[in-house]
């Protein structure tokens, strides 16, 4: 993993899913082979591998703290092109500063992770009905998600972490995206732990390439989606789960 600190400009951006979003990190050790941020490439000069490169914004908590003070108060996604909370999180804890600062100022933020380090900030999160935490889980299948998440954490463990983080007061959702295989035998393992699930198919430009490399018998196709959301819309009305399609 070649990890470069680096100075940022800026570190809250426009985006089109929130009003703000926040990205502390370029790149993701997680380098799932679907990640649609595989397109920051193109933008950064990196030639090293998608998950083999990480640029951290050493700089990121004391821009916040500038640019919120300019700034007319709005959700902000953490993250967009990242994961907030990947390993190297540990160490520069940029996403924790980050954090802070945003509830100080009393901002909305909504988390998006894969990963159990979030539940370092629990203490911070359940203080604001403002913050909520959703834990992207694509597959209930161990096997599938190694194929498409080798250096993901296990699906069983991000099930916990909602459950830990639902426990201790904090809004949680499950983000099954980009919905995968087995996806349907999810609903059952997400009661109680949820307050609402989005569901995407999102990005599949790498998918069939890893699906004929694994000789897997499933295909992305039209009539895939479609039993999908029959199998997942009856399942999760049967859990009285909330869910959205996002496709």
């Amino acid at each position: 993993m070649i990890v470069e600190e680096v100075y940022a400009k800026t570190i809250l951006s426009k985006s089109k899913v929130f009003e703000y979003t926040i990205n502390p990190y370029v790149g993701c050790e997680h380098g799932c082979t679907y990640c649609y941020a595989r397109f920051m490439k193109r933008f950064t000069d990196h030639k090293e591998e998608w998950g083999k490169f990480v640029d951290v914004k050493i700089n990121a908590a004391t821009l916040l703290k500038q640019e919120i003070q300019k700034k007319r108060p709005g959700r902000v996604w953490i993250s967009g092109v990242c994961d907030p909370y990947q390993p190297l999180e540990k160490k520069y804890e940029l996403t924790k500063r980050c954090l802070e600062i945003l509830l100080k100022h009393r901002w909305p933020a909504t988390i998006q992770t894969k990963s159990p380090l979030v539940l370092r900030d629990v203490g911070t999160l359940k203080k604001s009905d403002k913050l909520e935490v959703g834990l992207s889980i694509t597959t209930a299948d161990e096997n599938i998600r190694r194929i498409f998440e080798p250096n993901a954490p296990p699906i069983e463990q991000r099930i916990e972490n909602l459950e830990k983080l639902h426990f201790a007061g904090t809004k949680t959702f499950a983000m099954i995206a980009p919905l995968l295989p087995k996806a349907e035998d999810l609903p059952t393992q997400l009661n109680g732990k949820v307050d609402y699930v989005l569901i995407d198919k999102m990005n599949y430009h790498y998918a069939d390439r890893v699906y004929k490399r694994h000789k897997l018998e499933y295909a992305m196709t039209n009539n895939f989606f479609t039993q999908k959301k029959i199998e997942l819309a009856s399942a999760f009305e049967k859990e009285g789960i909330p869910y959205q399609f996002l496709f």
